[in-house]
């Protein structure tokens, strides 16, 4: 039997694929796939799944070879090995003849091998790949090596168990694919194949470069694009970085900006295979190929197919000759096992060479009826589509990064052709700012932010994002920053940014890495910063941004630091201003130093770790106290200090005379505290409007004070006691305050109050009377009977009452 040659060939010159350590990292599924004595043990189903070239084949070849060379074994074991890709091509057979098509010499041996089902290893190579009927799989299924069936019959037969049921089965596929695999595989085993880790990748560098500096700079550039370097899984992609990068420095250029963007890489890398096209060249010496090859990879995106045959070029109007300069530099492949069938060398280049289809100029006539199957840009970039086809994502990245001017220039030079204009409109008509200005949900920004970026255009990106006056980001890598940074810039109308920032962006507080790293973590923060001082700069330099929204975010000192430098900038216009669980804890305390006597912040949010920081509430006094203070709405949530912080806060808000709106709710306040704040409300210099003491564990002792404060306050509208133990000795208080005429109060909220019929009873009698209440909430109380108190009370004329149930939002709906 044939011991797979191609493990002695190279995948392109002077590379030796890079499998090696791959393969080594799979002793222990090498080892357990071996053929089993017991009777009893269960024949395995092994699902080999990853992204593209990242080395599913090669393991599925490896474990082949070692099933194959079992020196254990009392009999020879079988291998056999079926390609997705060449099955697409094949007719009606008998499975004997199907899995002995590539060994004529095995014809004979066949029905003695599969007597012993038990000793035979399948690897079906690329189920991704497949393109049979919906349904063709598991329809007609057969058991009998022996009978003529169509392929996806005996390959359904085979992956179902009918057809022999004992041996066992290696299946590679790419992700997208697993949902319909589980559907017809029984107990597999799912077994992730990553490629090149990021050593790996590092081992790879070093070799490929003669010089370990160059190889190291090389490595970081790649390693600082998270997209190319998430490519760089694949041993091809890897070869490709180092092939171009490499170029460069012996040219003695710049790569940095080669890796800034995946397009400009692969652009950069395609056209050094070729010499600019030069005048004395006719014009299609590259054009009329690179047309082709584009096609070419255009139509196989869209029919989800890598491999393309005779029949393919015949029906795409491809002739063989025109892909031999592709062919010749190394970006198609001609099939080992399929002959004139082409590849190329990775999906990633595929998907490069289609996005050129959309961008290059082309005569109607010159694709007449072949593109059939290739959608438009509209299509390309929909949702439905990129669900149904993952690979159109990426194909949809490189148009936006093709739509760039210069770009469009290098490829005019090197190939001769001209680059379309018209793809710019349709693109902005794709990810423009949706009608009504509506803002962008999170994954809608970061997919549009991602586009941008990749085109580095910067009148697309003005025009794109014109419209956009609010947006969502969630930052989870430095790649995100920066392309959030690059976007922000051109926002002119943006007035609202709401940012999350995920784990491990700044690494300057993470306990979790260990001593030694200290020099790794000094290396990424200093690059962190640097992107992050960048996206911060638009807070000082948009004079139409107001509101800044941080919340569930994972930040550094030295990041807070940054931030805070910007807000205090003169051209800072913040007006609203909201952070929400936010590390470290000690960022609040930058914040409120970086607000003292920033009097374009009207709107205050302090809530998540604030709670027994000592010095918050001294520096919300601050704050209050300056002279240029014109905050009209603060809510600072979960804190509690000593008696003596609540006495500085009190006479604070007795110096303040902006401040409207005050929120302190899940606060806890000493008995000391209530007393401070009802004296303030008490105070002529109190021009508080709104007051939340929502989950203030305050209790009847406490609405003494409070009914006090409500008689002599005559600019208190709106009170929320949500919450609180009040019970019916705390209502009958606080309604004997209200019913003062001097009490001006409107909206009182006391749902969750533990008020139970009998203090409905008060709150019917001051209805009743002159009271101002036009706005109660009494949800969540155990009043039983004790609504009929409140009808009553709602039938008399006098009573002003015009809302009695939900009311309890009025707080938050003061912030937007």
């Amino acid at each position: 039997m044939e011991k797979f040659s191609i493990w002695k060939n190279t995948l392109w010159p002077g590379d030796d694929g890079g499998f090696h350590n791959i393969t080594q990292r799979s002793p222990k599924l090498i080892s357990y796939l071996k053929p089993q004595t017991s009777i009893q043990s269960m024949p395995l189903t092994v699902v080999l799944h990853g992204p593209a070239g990242v080395g599913k084949t090669t393991v599925a070849k490896q474990l082949m070879l070692d099933w194959t060379q079992d020196d254990q074994a009392e009999t020879s074991n079988s291998a056999f090995y079926l390609s997705c890709k060449d099955l697409n091509h094949k007719g009606t057979c008998t499975f004997a003849e199907l899995i002995s098509a590539n060994g004529p010499d095995l014809q004979d041996a066949i029905p003695g091998i599969l007597t012993q089902a038990r000793k035979i290893l399948f690897v079906v190579d690329g189920f991704d790949e497949l393109r049979v009927p919906s349904g063709a799989l598991i329809h007609d299924i057969c058991g009998d090596w022996r009978k003529q069936k169509p392929v996806p019959v005996l390959l359904g037969s085979l992956l179902k168990r009918k057809m022999l049921p004992r041996s066992t089965l290696v299946i590679t596929t790419r992700p997208g694919a697993l949902r319909g695999l589980r559907l017809l595989v029984e107990q597999p085993l799912f077994i992730e194949i990553e490629g090149f880790l990021e050593l790996d990748r590092k081992a790879y560098f070093l070799k490929h470069f003669e010089e370990e500096m160059q190889a190291l700079r090389a490595f970081e550039l790649m390693k600082e694009n998270a997209a190319l370097f998430h490519m760089g899984s694949a041993p091809a992609v890897c070869w490709i970085v180092c092939t171009c990068l490499k170029r460069q420095m012996e040219r003695g250029e710049d790569p940095a900006s080669t890796c800034r963007t995946t397009t400009s890489l692969f652009l950069r890398f395609l056209c050094s295979q070729f010499t600019a096209a030069r005048s004395s060249c006719p014009r299609d010496c590259l054009q009329a190929p690179l047309k082709s090859v584009c096609l070419l990879a255009a139509e196989g995106i869209w029919t989800q197919t890598s491999v393309f045959d005779g029949e393919d070029l015949r029906r795409l109007g491809v002739q063989e000759s025109a892909l031999r300069p592709f062919l010749d530099k190394n970006i198609l492949r001609k099939s080992k096992d399929c002959e004139a069938c082409y590849s190329f060398i990775h999906l990633s280049v595929q998907q490069f060479l289609a996005a050129m289809f959309y961008v290059l100029e082309t005569e109607k006539e010159d694709v007449g009826g072949h593109r059939c199957h290739i959608g438009d840009v509209q299509k390309l970039l929909s949702k439905e589509g990129r669900l149904k086809n993952p690979s159109l994502t990426q194909v949809g990245y490189f148009v936006f990064g093709l739509s760039n001017k210069e770009r469009a220039t290098e490829l005019e030079t090197t190939f001769g052709c001209l680059v379309s204009m018209e793809v710019k409109q349709q693109l902005l008509k794709c990810r423009s700012m949706p009608q009504g200005k509506k803002p962008f949900s999170t994954m809608d920004a970061k997919e549009v932010l991602c586009c941008l970026y990749e085109s580095q255009e910067e009148e697309l990106v003005e025009e794109a994002v014109a419209a956009v006056t609010e947006i969502s980001i969630h930052l989870t890598s430095t790649l995100e920053m920066m392309q959030s940074s690059f976007c922000l810039k051109h926002c002119q109308n943006l007035q609202k940014i709401s940012l999350q920032v995920g784990k491990r962006i700044f690494l300057e507080n993470d306990t979790t890495l260990k001593s030694d790293a200290q020099v790794e973590r000094s290396q990424h923060d200093h690059h962190s910063l640097h992107l992050w001082a960048d996206l911060c700069s638009v807070f000082s330099s948009n004079k139409n941004l107001n509101f800044l929204d941080v919340r569930e975010s994972f930040l550094s000192q030295s990041s807070v630091r940054i931030l805070c430098e910007q807000i205090t900038h003169a051209t800072c216009h913040l007006q609203k201003v909201v952070i929400k669980n936010v590390s470290p804890a000690d960022a609040y305390r930058d914040f409120c130093l970086a607000f003292i006597g920033k009097k374009t912040l009207t709107h205050l949010v302090l809530e998540g770790s604030v709670h027994g920081d000592e010095m918050l509430l001294l520096l919300l006094c601050e704050i209050l106290k300056h002279p240029r203070c014109n905050l009209q709405y603060l809510k600072l949530g979960s804190c509690s200090d000593t008696p003596q912080r609540w006495a500085d806060f009190s006479s604070a808000l007795k110096i303040n005379q902006s401040l409207k709106c005050l929120d302190l709710t899940a606060s806890e306040f000493p008995d000391e505290g209530v007393k401070l704040l009802c004296s303030t409300l008490r105070h002529p210099m109190c021009f508080l409007q709104k007051l939340s003491l929502e989950n203030c564990h305050l209790t009847e002792a406490c609405c003494e004070e409070l009914s006090s404060a409500l008689i002599v306050n005559q600019r208190l509208t709106h009170l929320c006691l949500a919450k609180n133990n009040l019970g019916v000795g705390g209502v009958k208080i606080l309604c004997e305050g209200l019913s003062y005429p001097e009490c001006q109060l409107q909206t009182l909220v006391l749902c969750h109050c533990n008020i139970n019929r009998h203090g409905c009873k008060y709150i019917s009698k001051l209805l009743q009377g002159d009271s101002s209440l036009t706005d109660l909430d009494l949800g969540f109380n155990p009043i039983a009977t004790g609504l009929c108190f409140l009808c009553e009370a709602l039938k008399k004329p006098n009573c002003n009452l015009k809302c009695l149930g939900h009311c309890s939002e009025w707080l938050a709906s003061f912030i937007h």
